[in-house]
């Protein structure tokens, strides 16, 4: 199947089948897909003509950008693939690009001259290859077919595009979703046999990346019907939950199993398609993790296989077998089921907020400090344990320490812990500093931009040597953190300015992790209902809604005390319930609530200082969008990689203004 179809036609011989069938309706018994001929049947019946240079969907930068934003785990997940199979086909006079659903370039990488040569028919990066808009092609026909497409030079339908010859293939998330398309394209005259094969080869390992990593904390279960099979491209991928329950099947799997994608989300525990219980499995595993199992599947047929798990799981597993346990005791273990959050249960749908979900997950248990960096009141503690309850080292403590909140002259004892009669008031046993308490687990500092500079030098040798010395002591102790950090402040304006080790602050900024303010976030809708359902003030058994005439109040506030005052505010609309209410209504909320309109949304927002504002959430809180100029604009797309949301957050201005901006000057 990565071989070209047959064709008995080619060049001439092909165009005067085109042409003979656009005039008299002929349809060629030979020489074209059933693919193509479907296609060129589309593009009729859409008045295409086949001499016009196609219709152009008028996108601009700030379209692609968009489009790359909201595509932007497809395009992380893509991108190596792309580079991979770019150096298959290097010198070939090729390139690879990769498209979204509607078939718009999201990305491109190829051979210089054939780059310059597709773009001259806009085969490129920001243009739509829909067959609306460009008539027969593999972009658009893939995505329409749901199935891999090759087009050969005069096959496709507009003449201008016959230079061309290319292969695609859709990309599917594990739900069975069109996320897109990977395509390859070169010359005609220099056709590759293959090309489709490779393009095939691509897809399958950007699902399969990604399938991985949205199912990173679960048991992966890969199989095939042949003992070669299994650790190849060709192997199925299933996602097993603590509890034995199938989360995810990849297209392969679902191939394997017969499944047909309507099915997936239903497919229940492991038991009810295999013979053998899932604890059976991950048992023989653990005895060795390489072996290759042979299973029975509930139709008789039989699969080999091998399991993969994470450390993140398995404290997934002994935390749900302890759940169990618990429930057989006659305990209800809801509610710290509910206080265990993982950066899974943080995602409520905000494309800001997942994207730094995201960039959490692929760090976690690597070695690298994040730097969570936020206003106050928006969840940096609550990212910090999600991390923490994410990775391998769940089962650990969680120390967090505040250093803003502990007095300059307690803060050496508290970090670093003392010995007997070290000063003057210390407990005669001493007592163990909050790093040594964070041995084996995560240290978690809060406002880390406050701490003194003396401090800082201290903290330094101990993220050094990874040994703390407590106050009075002479002897160190060897600690082993993860080391978590959270501010408001810009840490390089303060490291510039003197009042931050400049040491220090690269030491601990190592992924730095934006979390949005509220009045940014477009998921308010879920996170009422999480703190509603969370609350202690729930009035149980009751359903508590938000009557339309409150959400709209809730919408139009600012926040500016963000989640912790949205909490808050929440809290005690849940107390003035009565005993027959069962809607909060707008006479529950505060006055200041109640005045809300989106007119005064921004000035409510702005902070009392822009100085303390870190520079990844809000510096320029204040100005107007017409003192933002192009140079501004530019440097803050540069700065942040083309992440419009992050820019935007920068400059202090909605995203809508930014794409209004950018359409309007570039």
């Amino acid at each position: 199947m990565g071989q070209m179809h047959v064709r008995a036609a080619q060049g001439g011989e092909l165009e005067s089948l085109r042409r003979r069938y656009l005039e008299r309706g002929d349809l060629p018994e030979g020489g074209l897909s059933a693919s193509v001929l479907r296609s060129w049947e589309r593009c009729q019946r859409l008045g295409l003509e086949i001499g016009e240079r196609g219709r152009p969907a008028n996108t601009t930068r700030a379209d692609l950008m968009l489009a790359r934003e909201r595509n932007l785990t497809l395009l992380n997940h893509a991108g190596g693939v792309m580079e991979h199979l770019y150096e298959q086909i290097r010198a070939s006079g090729s390139m690879v690009l990769l498209a979204d659903a509607s078939g718009l370039i999201l990305h491109g990488i190829g051979d210089p001259s054939f780059v310059d040569r597709a773009s001259r028919v806009a085969l490129q990066p920001g243009a739509s290859w829909s067959e609306c808009q460009r008539g027969t092609n593999a972009i658009g026909a893939t995505l329409i077919e749901r199935a891999p497409v090759e087009i050969f030079g005069a096959e496709h339908y507009l003449e201008c595009n016959g230079v061309l010859t290319c292969s695609a293939a859709p990309i599917f998330d594990s739900k069975g979703v069109l996320l897109g398309a990977l395509d390859i394209s070169g010359d005609h005259r220099k056709p590759q046999p293959h090309t489709l094969g490779l393009a095939r080869m691509g897809v399958r390992l950007v699902e399969r990346r990604m399938f991985e990593s949205e199912n990173a904390r679960h048991a992966l279960f890969a199989f095939h019907n042949r003992p070669e099979g299994v650790g190849g491209l060709q192997e199925g991928l299933l996602a097993v939950d603590a509890d034995g329950e199938i989360v995810a099947a990849d297209r392969q799997a679902r191939m394997l199993l017969g499944i047909e994608d309507r099915r997936i989300g239903r497919l229940g525990a492991f038991g009810n398609l295999f013979r053998s219980g899932f604890g059976t499995v991950i048992s023989r595993a653990g005895r060795d993790p390489a072996a290759l199992m042979e299973l029975e599947l509930r139709d008789g047929a039989r699969m080999f296989a091998r399991v993969r798990v994470s450390p993140a799981w398995s404290a997934n597993a002994h935390a749900a077998s302890s759940a169990r346990a618990r429930v057989a005791q006659g305990q209800d273990p809801s509610r710290s089921a509910r206080q265990r959050i993982t950066l899974e249960t943080l995602a409520t749908g905000d494309a800001g907020l997942q994207f730094t979900l995201d960039r959490c997950a692929k760090v976690i248990g690597r070695k690298i400090p994040v730097l969570i960096q936020g206003e106050s009141g928006s969840g940096k503690e609550l990212l910090a344990r999600a991390c923490h309850n994410s990775g391998p080292r769940a089962d650990g403590p969680f120390v967090a320490v505040n250093c803003a909140a502990i007095p300059e002259h307690l803060i050496e004892s508290e970090l670093f812990g003392y010995v007997g009669g070290a000063f003057t008031g210390a407990r005669k046993e001493g007592a163990i500093g909050r790093i040594q308490q964070a041995d084996g687990g995560t240290l978690f500092l809060d406002e880390i931009g406050d701490m003194p500079l003396a401090m800082q030098a201290r903290l330094l040798r101990v993220l050094q040597e990874r040994c703390v010395q407590p106050v009075g002591g002479s002897e160190p102790v060897a600690v082993d953190i993860a080391l978590l950090c959270a501010t408001h402040r810009n840490l390089g304006d303060l490291a510039r300015a003197g009042q931050f080790r400049e040491d220090l602050y690269y030491r601990v900024n190592g992924l730095t992790a934006m979390l949005p303010p509220l009045r940014e976030r477009t998921d308010l809708h879920q996170i009422v209902r999480r703190l509603i359902d969370g609350s202690s003030n729930h009035p149980e058994p009751r359903a508590i809604t938000v009557d339309p005439s409150a959400m709209r109040l809730l919408e139009a506030y600012a926040w500016p005390g963000n989640i912790r005052q949205l909490q808050n505010v929440l809290e005690v609309a849940l107390a003035l319930l009565d005993a027959h209410e069962e809607r909060i209504l707008p006479e529950h909320l505060p006055e200041e609530v109640q005045g809300a309109s989106p007119v005064t949304r921004v000035a409510a927002a702005a902070p009392a200082s822009a100085s303390a504002m870190s520079p990844v959430t809000l510096p320029l809180r204040g100005r107007r969008p017409k003192d933002i100029d192009d140079a501004m604009i530019r440097e803050a797309l540069e700065r942040f990689e083309g992440n419009l949301s992050a820019a935007a957050r920068h400059l202090g201005v909605a995203r809508n203004t930014l794409y209004r901006r950018m359409g309007c000057d570039y």
